[in-house]
């Protein structure tokens, strides 16, 4: 009899680095900017395949990709702050055999070979949210016109 073992739920973990940083400066009509960056590396892993009777090859495998969730604090001039969280996806992915639990660790040395530098991300993520953020600012400079 075969057992199937597919999980369509995915479980995240941390890869147990700690968290990148980075901060830029932006200049805006209401005055300078700075924005401040924070970076985790999430795992979503699942379990895919079925364990097979004894003698026959088994099919059951931990597929896991990586994200990294972003965070953004901006201060401006005036006291103002633009907040915003988002996610960049599919930073790494890959595949192990076997239960997925049992493959955590090797998986997230996989992860940290894949994707290196992970500040390097975390520096992309923050020029692609610079139209983002000056929109945020805009909207907070228009509100507070108008009080």
């Amino acid at each position: 009899m075969t057992f199937l073992a597919i999980f369509a739920a995915a479980a995240a973990a941390a890869t147990g680095a700690p968290a990148a940083t980075h901060s830029l400066s932006v200049e805006h009509a209401s005055g300078a900017v700075q924005a401040d960056y924070r970076g985790d590396i999430k795992i979503q892993q699942k379990q895919v395949g079925a364990v097979a009777p004894p003698g026959r090859p088994s099919s059951l495998r931990c597929v896991w990709t990586a994200n990294m969730e972003v965070n953004r604090t901006a201060t401006g001039a005036g006291g103002m702050m633009a907040s915003r969280s988002f996610v960049e996806n599919n930073v790494a992915n890959g595949s192990r055999p076997g239960w997925c639990n049992a493959s955590r660790s090797a998986i997230q040395q996989d992860v940290a070979k894949k994707v290196g530098d992970t500040r390097a991300y975390l520096a992309k993520a923050a020029d692609a949210d610079r139209a983002a953020l000056i929109a945020d600012l805009d909207k907070l400079a228009a509100t507070q016109s108008a009080s």
